[in-house]
């Protein structure tokens, strides 16, 4: 995200309205390079929010909480004695740069009045906030700057202030016809254009120079070369126009842009047209959507790392099961002869008395043999006939006893495959971190990781919630998004004759539609079906096996491990998963 001059302008808007006047109450620094200031207007507080991050800078109204360190960082201590009790009388953005500056009227030491300004200047790593006198001198800065890290310009307490070094752009707000044509009726195609207007105007960011490019309607042809390519420079020229008519009348209305999975990818202060409409979410109050914005992408993050953990371990275990999967198959398939084994040593006791001893083999007819076809058997020179055909018994019976635990193992591998599939499946389902929790203490209990506190949730804690749709029948349709959600629509929440739908021997959410006493329509078994494929791991196949059945037919076997469930009478609808069907379903 490119915090540029205009969504700069499009927050000083807002704050204009909501600071100016307001007084200073409390200052903080949670973060190394973070303040919020929490500021008193018409009887209400506002927190004011400056980060001078070189990943995410910005400045806006908040109302996230963070805990503060016991101890203040030394720049928090000098902003609590300067700008404490004092009053906002002004913000002021210059030249259009990424800069805002707060004036505030505080008292000094001998009770004057005297005028501070904050200066918070947004501009990537170089990002900082400044603390100047009415003299323009420098009191101290939340970075300090000195000449082993810049020769050009230093920021450290006691110096002049000056501004960054000016990279020659011209302001967009006012620009004369003649000069802007000059600069816009260059020869170049699209990208061109979008280049150019980046690079001569200042708060300009490279998404809204392509922004005012696409409005103009320029498809990668030359703007304006000639005389028959006028039409296209005029077209620039009047798009860049009417984007900073609207600018100056700030006619803003904050967008956030999204990804196809809801990720928050850039926030613009007006709908970007070169965007789909679909994918924007429009707000009121600018603020509220830069909140909005990092809390979703912080959140996002945080769900992303504890997943991207959670995942490693259950790989890791799957692998761990797989290769113990293969030995057992590779044992079972031995412990397959066992009858061969078995038949050996009652062909040798059958013909005993014609087995000469110190024989290392023995060809004898295999009377089981329909066509009584001889059989070759090796044989142990150091035993005797007899003893050879023991230790083919003994053999056949170890064999044979091998073949039944190998069976029960090979069985538990399967299920714990199965168990630890579903388990990934259900983390890319996870869009809160309590449902990440709810894994994370399944799995605790399972003996697959140790949490630091073994304390479960007391009761009456916040418990997470499964997808809820609405089908195009009117009829309420949930969907599991873990195991611990699974068992609860499933065992508690659905009545005995709601509809209960799975897919078939593929790890995936437990879907149950809720019948109300009513017969359920096609369409929303159909629907249903679809969800239920589409939250499974067959979400990228087509014809997908889909189990459904009335609740009443599900049981949970003693002893099964969490989201295992048993059923019988049901009936199979193969379906394609599509993710327009999902969409178009209402989500509550």
């Amino acid at each position: 995200m490119a915090l540029d001059g205009i969504l700069l302008n499009c927050i000083l808007a807002e704050l204009e309205d909501k600071i100016i006047g307001g007084r200073i109450d409390r200052v903080y620094q949670p973060e190394r390079d973070e303040i919020h200031i929490v500021i008193r207007q018409n009887n209400q507080d506002r927190k004011l929010l400056i980060s001078a991050s070189p990943n995410y800078p910005r400045i806006h109204l908040t109302k996230t909480q963070k805990s503060n360190p016991i101890t203040p960082p030394v720049f928090c201590m000098v902003l609590r004695k300067h700008l404490l009790g004092g009053r906002i009388i002004g913000i002021e953005q210059p030249h259009f740069e990424r800069i805002l500056i707060l004036s505030v009227e505080a008292r000094d030491e001998l009770g004057d009045l005297s005028v501070k300004r904050l200066i918070v200047e947004i501009m990537g790593r170089h990002s900082n906030i400044i603390l100047v006198d009415d003299k323009d001198l420098i009191i101290d800065s939340i970075k300090r700057i000195g000449e082993g890290i810049s020769r050009l310009r230093q920021v450290l307490p006691g110096s002049s202030y000056s501004f960054p070094p000016s990279q020659n752009k011209h302001n967009p707000l006012i620009q004369d016809e003649i000069t802007l044509k000059s600069i816009l009726g260059m020869s170049l195609d699209s990208k061109r254009a979008a280049r150019i207007i980046f690079d001569s105007f200042t708060g300009v960011s490279r998404v809204t120079a392509q922004e005012i490019v696409y409005r103009a309607e320029i498809d990668n042809t030359k703007v304006q070369s000639s005389t028959e390519d006028s039409y296209l420079g005029e077209g620039l020229f009047h798009s860049f126009l009417d984007f900073f008519e609207a600018v100056k009348r700030m006619d803003y209305r904050p967008t956030i842009l999204k990804d196809e999975s809801g990720r928050p990818l850039d926030i613009f202060p007006f709908p970007f047209y070169q965007f789909p409409a679909d994918l924007e979410e429009h707000y009121n109050s600018i603020s509220i959507a830069l909140d909005t914005f990092f809390e979703t992408r912080d959140r996002i993050e945080r769900i992303r790392q504890r997943t991207s953990n959670i995942s490693k371990i259950l790989n890791t275990n799957l692998s761990r099961v797989q290769k113990k999967r293969g030995i057992l198959l590779d044992e079972y398939e031995k412990a397959k002869n066992a009858d061969k084994y078995k038949l050996f040593g009652e062909l040798i006791l059958a013909n005993l008395y014609q087995i000469p001893d110190g024989l290392d083999k023995v060809e004898l007819v295999n009377y089981y043999d329909s066509d009584g076809k001889p059989i070759e058997i090796p044989l142990d020179e150091r035993k005797t006939p007899s003893q050879n055909a023991q230790d083919f018994y003994k053999k056949y019976n170890k064999a044979k006893n091998a073949l039944v635990m190998i069976k029960k193992q090979l069985k538990d591998a399967d299920d714990e495959i199965q168990y630890l599939e579903t388990q990934l499946d259900n983390l890319e389902k996870c869009t809160e971190e309590i449902e990440i929790q709810e894994i994370q203490q399944e799995l605790a209990e399972e003996g697959y990781i140790k949490l630091r506190s073994k304390r479960k949730q007391p009761k009456g804690s916040i418990k997470s919630k499964p997808y809820h749709f609405i089908s195009s029948d009117g009829f309420d349709i949930y969907v599991g998004k873990n195991n611990t959600q699974n068992d609860r629509l499933t065992l508690r929440t659905a009545e005995p004759n709601d509809l209960w739908l799975h897919t078939k021997e593929i790890p995936g959410s437990h879907v149950v539609v809720k019948s109300q006493g009513q017969r359920i329509p096609n369409t929303t078994l159909l629907e249903a079906g679809i969800l239920a494929a589409y939250y499974s791991k067959a979400k990228d196949s087509s014809n997908v096996p889909v189990d459904y059945c009335p609740r009443k037919n599900v049981r949970k076997p003693n002893g099964a491990k969490p989201g295992m469930v048993i059923y019988d009478n049901y009936k199979t609808m193969y379906v394609t998963p599509s993710e327009d069907v999902v969409n178009r379903l209402k989500r509550i």
